[in-house]
């Protein structure tokens, strides 16, 4: 096992910010040209680790490197438990993972539970007939069971009618990732040991793929909504059996904690769009250790509306004792700074609001950069789910090919000549040194690493067009100050005396909040005292 050389803090998740790696479009290596030019290696991420230090960021979560024919770019495994030539070796991830604990960063890998690729061997002999050992690792029917729809290609049935078999089996995503079957102790045991695997090679954690999903009731019907709109049924399904099965993942995470005190982390993708239900995967803290919002990843940039969902998220988890995640872009969504408008400005405050919201912060790659998603034309678009603009490759430097050995397996983002990582690196005041700056900030910052009870967040309350909230360690009150509107606001009496320490207006660093407050701004300010 590969020890952690860093502090050993057994719940490192709690004030990690976590940098998510989408390994085909982040960098290619300078020294070893990998199989496939234009799509980037392990070797090229570890050659970029310094980077990754220098910027703060504590983990990285890598999108999936498994083997896999690609037919949803990794997210369609054939062996779990190897890397996929497109990437590099085992010993290309091995030296990953040492270098990044050098360096301090813990490293998270993608688990994809639900489903395998239909290259799988489990599923080759699974489909050979319905005798064989693995006959029952799959969902099989001989008539479809229910009238779900896949996740994608929207519109297809999630049954799929296999000539070898004569049956149909499950799919809830594309015909090529058919579903394993939970119910069979043996899956769940191979997938057990699918953990083990990599948790014996030194990982920190997991995030786990639609983890909502390891539960079926087949006997249901979609809603009609999921019928009208297309959506395919993936949003909805919500088994209580499923909270049994990660009651038993997360006994396999502990063990490992057990051994040496350090947690293995687990984040789940529960795409359920409820605050409600995304909170009872959190257990009785004997399930996720945490788990994404999406209602707040795709709330609107409006200040009354984004309060709602953190005061709906928080006052859910707090009565659990469980931890928040923030998300605002990820591989599957297009780029927030996009949804929110295209401005710079708007991505700064994001940045703010990200960084000192209390929980566990997620960045996607590139948002350091301020990038929105690429225009890919139609000859050029691969993803079955229509997802290629917010996977662009990051830029590297003002070249023609921005620090790439070839043309990238998609086009650049907008604006690559500027928005690149040299370009920023020599602009104080580029976006890349605001995130920087405010990463430091939160990571010396005790308050604004602390938890969510009520002597230490509270929002506070203003205008519709104002979001804002009130940290506290016991000794120090730390504000945040969101005014995306044309509006300013009257006198603020709660930050009345606080210094402004970072903010989307320079000018304004240094000075003391007093009487009115200015529009389209948004800042971070400190006042020694508790709430």
């Amino acid at each position: 096992m590969v020890a952690f050389m860093a502090s050993s803090q057994p719940e490192w998740w709690k004030t990690a910010v976590v940098y998510q790696v989408y390994p085909r479009s982040f960098a290619e290596s300078a020294s070893a040209i990998g199989p496939t030019p234009g799509v980037g290696t392990l070797t090229g991420l570890t050659e970029r680790l310094d980077y990754l230090a220098w910027l703060g960021v504590d983990a990285l979560w890598l999108s999936p490197i498994c083997r896999s024919p690609m037919a949803d770019f990794g997210y369609d495994i054939s062996d779990f438990c190897a890397v996929d030539p497109t990437f590099g070796t085992l010993a290309d991830f091995d030296e990953l993972l040492v270098q990044a604990h050098a360096r301090g960063i813990r490293l998270i890998l993608d688990w994809v539970p639900n489903h395998t690729s239909d290259q799988h061997e489990w599923f080759q002999e699974s489909r050979r007939n319905r005798t064989n050992p693995k006959a029952d690792w799959y969902v099989w029917r001989d008539e479809p069971a229910n009238n779900w729809l896949a996740s994608f290609p929207r519109g297809e049935s999630a049954w799929e009618f296999d000539e070898a078999r004569s049956q149909y089996y499950l799919r809830c995503f594309l015909r090529e990732q058919p579903d394993l079957n939970w119910d069979n102790p043996q899956v769940e045991a191979a997938m057990h040991g699918t953990l083990r695997f990599w948790l014996d090679r030194g990982v920190d954690g997991f995030r786990m793929d639609v983890v909502h999903l390891l539960g079926k009731d087949l006997a249901l019907d979609d809603p009609p909504i999921c019928q009208e709109k297309v959506w395919g049924h993936v949003p909805y399904n919500d088994q209580p059996i499923t909270h049994e099965r990660l009651r038993r993942i997360r006994r396999v995470l502990d063990e490992y904690r057990d051994t040496d005190g350090r947690d293995r982390a687990s984040v789940g993708e529960v795409y359920l769009l409820d605050e409600a239900a995304m909170a009872d995967y959190y257990g009785d803290g004997d399930e996720l250790h945490l788990s994404f919002n999406f209602k707040f990843l795709w709330a609107p940039f409006d200040p009354a509306e984004l309060a709602i969902r953190i005061h709906a998220t928080v006052a859910l988890l707090a009565e659990r004792g469980a931890w928040p995640t923030w998300v605002l872009s990820n591989h599957d969504v297009p780029r927030h700074r996009q949804r929110y408008g295209g401005g710079e400005l708007e991505a700064r405050m994001a940045a703010i609001m990200l960084l000192t919201l209390p929980g566990t912060p997620f960045m996607y790659q590139g948002e350091e950069l301020g990038l929105v998603d690429a225009d890919v034309p139609a000859e050029r678009v691969v993803d079955p789910g229509l997802r290629d603009g917010c996977r662009a490759p990051i830029p590297w430097d003002s070249s023609d090919l921005h620090g790439w050995t070839a043309d990238p397996w998609l086009p650049f983002p907008p604006e690559a000549e500027v928005r690149n990582v040299e370009r920023q690196l020599g602009d104080s005041g580029s976006i890349l040194h605001f995130y920087r700056r405010m990463l430091a900030l939160r990571s010396s910052t005790p308050a604004l690493q602390g938890g969510i009870g009520a002597s230490e967040f509270q929002l506070l309350k203003g205008t519709p067009g104002l979001l804002a909230w009130a940290r506290s360690d016991g000794s120090q009150m730390w504000f945040t100050y969101i005014n995306p509107t044309s509006v300013p606001q009257g006198d603020r009496g709660e930050m009345e005396g606080a210094t402004v320490v970072l903010s989307t207006d320079a000018s304004l660093e240094g000075s003391v909040v007093s009487g009115a407050l200015p529009a389209r701004v948004a800042f971070v300010a400190r006042r020694d005292g508790t709430m």
